[in-house]
Parts: C-alpha cells; sequence; structure tokens
C-alpha cells in the first residue's frame, strides 16, 4: 500500500482503467497497514458498548430505574460532537509526546490511556452506593473514545491511497465488531464467571440481591486491559506520512488554520457540490439506524429470548457484518466506490423489508437467522463503501478535522429521527414501520445516482 496519499483527494477512484486482480484484492489484507487498522479498530471498537450498552446491563442489575439508566445514555452524544475539539487533535501538538511519536500516535496513545483510566474507575465504583463517579468515568471513556476515533479516522485515511481505503476500512471494522462481541457478550461472561454464588432465580424482588460488584469489577479491569493491544499498536508502529503544515506566526492565525480553514477547504474543493455531498452523507445510514432503535424492543416483544437474541443479533449478526465489510472492502477496490455505495444502500432498504415480513412471521429462530443474515452483511458492504467514500473527501491536511465533521453528521439526523421511531411503532404497529424505513432508504440511491453523474471520481 502506498504510504501516503494526495494532497486533495477526491472521495475515490472509479475511472482507475488499470484493474488489480482478485489475487491481488485479497493479499492486501495480509499487509502491515492492514494488520495495523485491525488491531487499533478492537481499541476503537471497545469502550462504545461498556458506556451505552453492557453499562445499562449492569446499572439495571444493581436496581437503578430506567428512566435514569435512560438519561445516562446522554453520554454517547459526545460521539456526534467530536467534530467540535477534532481540530485540536488535527493542529494541537501534545507536549514532548508529538515530538516522540508523532501527531496522530501521540493523540491516539492519550485517548487510549484516557479510556483505561475511565474503565478502571468505573470498574471500582459501585453505583449502588452512588451513581456520580460512575457516571463522570463514563464520560471520561465517552470523550476519550471519541477523541481516539478523531486520530485513528486521520491515522487510517493517511496510511493508504483512495483506492485502498475500502480495504482498511473492512480490517478497521474487523477489529471493531470483534471487540464489540469481547465488550457486549465477553464482559457478562466474565462477570458470571466471576460470581461467588449462581444467581438466584430471577424474580422481580432479587435484582439487588442479585448484582455483585466483585464480578463487576473484574470484568470492567479486563477490559480496560484489553486496550493494550492498541496501546501496543500505537507503540511499535509508524507514524504516516503528513502534509507539511506551516506555523502559526499568532493564535489568531493558529485558530484560522484549525478551526476556518478544514471547512473553507471543504467548500472552496466542492463549491455547489458540497450540498450534494453532505446530503448524501447525513442520509446513507437513514434506514439502518432509524430501523435499528427498534429492533431491540420488536425481539422481546416477538418473544425471542435473552439467549436467542444474543446469539443470533450479537455474535452470528457481528460475523456476518464483518464478511460484509471483507466482501464490500474487496468491491470497492475491484470496482471502484461509488457501484457499491449504490449496491450498499439498495440493500440496506430492502432488508428492512425482510423485518416486515419476520413481523408477521412470527416467532421462528430460523426466519430471525436468515433475516439478520441479510441484513448485518448489507450492513457490512454499505459500511465499508461508505467510510472509503468519507475517507476519499477529506485533505490529508486537515483529515482528522473534515472526517470527524462527515462521521458525526452521518447520525445526527437519523438519530433525531429515530427517536420518534417508538410512537410511529405504537401508532401503526412494526410492520408498517419495517416498510416504511426502507422508503427512506429510496431518497438515498437518488442522491448516489445523482452524485455518480455529477461528481465523476478521479484518482
Amino acid at each position: 500500500m502506498n504510504t501516503s496519499a494526495a494532497s486533495s483527494p477526491s472521495p475515490a477512484d472509479d475511472s482507475v482503467t488499470v484493474r488489480q486482480s482478485w489475487r491481488e484484492v485479497w493479499r492486501s489484507y495480509l499487509e502491515p497497514a492492514s494488520l495495523r487498522m485491525f488491531a487499533l479498530g478492537f481499541s476503537a471498537g471497545l469502550p462504545l458498548l461498556l458506556v451505552l450498552g453492557t453499562l445499562s446491563f449492569r446499572l439495571r442489575e444493581a436496581g437503578i430505574d430506567r428512566a435514569t439508566i435512560g438519561y445516562l445514555s446522554w453520554v454517547g452524544l459526545a460521539y456526534g460532537f467530536k467534530w467540535c475539539w477534532a481540530p485540536l487533535v488535527d493542529r494541537l501538538p501534545i507536549p514532548l509526546l508529538t515530538q516522540a511519536l508523532g501527531r496522530r500516535r501521540s493523540w491516539l496513545l492519550v485517548s487510549q490511556l484516557a479510556i483505561m483510566g475511565g474503565l478502571v474507575g468505573m470498574a471500582l465504583a459501585d453505583p449502588r452506593q452512588t451513581l456520580g463517579p460512575v457516571v463522570w468515568c463514563a464520560l471520561l471513556v465517552a470523550v476519550a473514545s471519541a477523541t481516539q476515533d478523531i486520530a485513528l479516522d486521520a491515522f487510517r485515511i493517511e496510511s493508504a491511497d483512495t483506492r485502498h481505503q475500502g480495504v482498511l476500512a473492512a480490517t478497521y471494522q474487523t477489529g471493531y465488531r470483534l471487540a464489540m462481541i469481547w465488550a457486549g457478550a465477553g464482559v457478562l461472561w466474565v462477570a458470571a464467571w466471576a460470581e461467588v454464588s449462581p444467581a438466584a432465580a430471577p424474580a422481580a424482588g432479587v435484582i439487588r440481591a442479585a448484582y455483585q460488584q466483585s464480578a463487576w469489577q473484574l470484568a470492567y479491569l479486563v477490559m480496560a486491559a484489553s486496550m493494550l493491544l492498541g496501546v501496543l499498536t500505537v507503540l511499535f508502529s509508524r507514524e504516516p506520512v503528513r502534509a507539511a503544515l506551516p506555523p502559526a506566526r499568532n493564535l489568531v492565525e493558529w485558530l484560522r488554520g484549525a478551526l476556518v480553514e478544514p471547512f473553507a477547504d471543504f467548500l472552496g474543493r466542492y463549491r455547489w457540490q458540497a450540498v450534494l455531498i453532505l446530503a448524501l452523507i447525513g442520509t446513507y445510514r437513514i434506514s439502518d439506524v432509524v430501523m435499528g432503535i427498534m429492533a431491540n424492543p420488536f425481539y422481546v416483544d416477538m418473544g425471542y429470548t435473552k439467549d436467542e437474541v444474543a446469539s443470533v443479533t450479537k455474535v452470528y449478526g457481528v460475523i456476518m457484518t464483518l464478511a460484509g465489510a471483507f466482501v464490500g472492502g474487496a468491491l470497492t477496490v475491484r470496482f471502484g466506490i461509488y457501484r457499491i455505495l449504490m449496491l450498499g444502500a439498495a440493500l440496506s432498504a430492502l432488508t428492512n423489508l425482510l423485518f416486515a415480513w419476520l413481523a408477521g412471521h412470527g416467532h421462528d429462530l430460523t426466519a430471525l437467522i436468515a433475516v439478520i443474515s441479510a441484513d448485518n452483511l448489507s450492513a457490512g458492504i454499505a459500511s465499508a463503501a461508505f467510510i472509503a467514500y468519507l475517507s476519499g473527501l477529506t485533505n490529508v491536511q486537515y483529515s482528522a478535522t473534515q472526517y470527524a465533521l462527515f462521521s458525526s453528521m452521518m447520525l445526527l439526523a437519523p438519530k433525531w429521527l429515530a427517536g420518534f421511531s417508538g410512537v410511529v411503532v405504537d401508532a401503526v404497529g412494526y410492520p408498517v414501520f419495517f416498510n416504511g424505513t426502507a422508503l427512506l432508504g429510496l431518497p438515498v440511491l437518488l442522491l448516489v445516482w445523482v452524485s455518480m453523474r455529477k461528481m465523476p471520481l478521479s484518482a
């Protein structure tokens, strides 16, 4: 893989006349840059569930009411507003560390150490006694994790040329999804193994009695130790080739370079096409995100047990997402980004129709496996192509800031709209809701098609 990128790359290269053979495509997954991205993807995926899904399970077992747990999910908003401090990650050096490790690796190391510290704090705090320390440590983990994402996205973009971004995205997603399995199912396995005695039979009045702080403490300490994979990868990696940035003469000039120029650069390069790009970014995953909010309530209402949901959606589903990511990364290298963007958008919308079919089919584990297979495979293909697309939009001089803005915008509108999904389900039922989320994907197909016509991609 090329270790540098053009100073002003376009979204991807769909017009390259020389295509790589399938053997060369698949061999690119074993290159050092891909393997590094696998390990760093693991460190990026680990914190997310530990401050959201897994934490909510732990708090509920500790007897915390559902309303409070819902409010605490707002710590995840750090991921949606990471663009606010992305300019600092792009331009601000860390004393001593930046000189020793480089711009990207220094921020990666600091954020990873902060995540480890926050997880240790969450391990030691007992939510039954006081909730404050748990909340503050969870917020630290979320902010540090979002900061790691900023630096890591820039590290990935600067580590390879545009056409290989699909492969890096696929290996990144592989590590990310495996970490989510470890942080979702693995932490529960460790906590269950560490229990002094088997939990009493579940009943309404024994939630507090079943909670064992020592078991959860060990589980979160194991998760903190798991971040060492990312730390070691950063320490033993080389800093990617960076574009030279002229030194700022004063504070005003520094602020202009850090805050204004990244956005001005994007608007200057794409002009009126920037509106089209931002519309595509803001809506591409809308079908999946809006539908996904109601997925777990749907499983419960359909009578699927916790074991069935965990096994099929959390483990098997992640495996299918990984398979889709690898396929999507290879297809992107082989056929170009726009074609696979279109394929991913179409599959994401169509698979929502399968959930509408499942809603009328009743409790059927085989049917659930089939639907999850199709849905997660399509999600992996769409994500690999979309990440490659976002990577190609950035200028390597401002890669952290610009990519953070793009990745944040990707979720803001869908997340806001998804907040009304429960009201819609109550009003019209699951089948109509799922069909409606599929229709949300039609404007996305139009935007991809217009982009292909109005913004032909070049090298």
